[in-house]
């Protein structure tokens, strides 16, 4: 092992890293858990802007809300920073290609959640950012410009049904808890951890889906504007025939996921 391997091991094991990717996990469970209710919102009739944006927003509308909008900003910048060092030296407890999926995944988990992180510390300052509709469109639109742009639209749009089918797979079959020692949570946390996990990984598998769906339509139509987010994915949900129940479903299912990472943040393997 090299000198920055052997560095960045140490990062990892050590126990200030892990007490605050931990407690940056947690504050991605209390993101899912505020997108949940406004895509229950959206569900019951009202047109909040249910995506990650949506709920930073709705962390920091009141005074109070803007400490605790910054307290996760920087605990998910923390997250996604325990999530490179992951990455670099992390799941141990696998080996061959099912432990470079997971350090892949991981690194992948950790540029998106600095991201939101930085959203977080842009509006918490006043700068706001583009919601992922926006964000969707302005990626399809330059991927459009592009020699057989169409063509790669198509083939981001398979990209993230695989991520899709991934977490459904993942879900279904409770393959998170490899990554958990269950036996340090308390007796009913044990009961419960396996069916909140599934719930939560399966909502997020069928948002992403719908994502797909549209990115789809977007690159067969050539049309930027097909394209959209997770607000986009909870709205066309909510728009479908028994509408109201599907989307109350998954908003159960993305809480079901925050409420997971509570969990999964105190048992999750070093």
């Amino acid at each position: 092992m090299n000198r920055t391997e052997a560095t960045a091991e140490r990062g990892e094991k050590s126990n200030t890293a892990q007490l605050l990717g931990r407690a940056g996990m947690a504050c991605y469970g209390v993101v899912h858990i505020v997108i949940a209710y406004l895509a229950l919102q959206v569900a019951f009739g009202d047109s909040e802007q249910a995506d990650q944006k949506g709920a930073l927003q709705q962390i920091g509308s009141t005074a109070f809300g803007q400490i605790l909008l910054w307290i996760v900003a920087v605990g998910l910048i923390l997250f996604g920073l325990w999530q490179f060092l992951m990455a670099a030296t992390g799941y141990e407890w696998v080996s061959g290609g099912k432990r470079t999926r997971k350090r892949i995944g991981a690194a992948a988990r950790g540029v998106v959640v600095i991201a939101l992180g930085v959203s977080a510390i842009r509006i918490a300052t006043g700068s706001g950012g583009g919601s992922s509709n926006q964000k969707q469109q302005e990626f399809t639109a330059k991927l459009l410009q592009l020699p057989a742009g169409p063509a790669l639209v198509v083939i981001a749009a398979a990209c993230v049904l695989g991520v899709a089918i991934a977490a459904g797979v993942k879900g279904a079959k409770k393959k998170f808890l490899e990554d958990l020692n269950t036996s340090e949570l308390p007796g009913k946390t044990k009961r419960w951890i396996g069916w909140i996990g599934t719930a939560g990984y399966l909502a997020k598998g069928v948002v992403l889906a719908i994502v797909a769906f549209l990115l789809a339509i977007a690159g067969f139509k050539a049309d930027p504007n097909k394209a959209g987010g997770l607000d986009s994915a909870l709205k066309t949900l909510a728009a479908q025939p028994f509408g109201t129940v599907l989307l109350t479903v998954v908003a159960l299912g993305l809480a079901a996921f925050g409420v997971y990472c509570f969990g999964a943040a105190r048992a999750h393997k070093r």
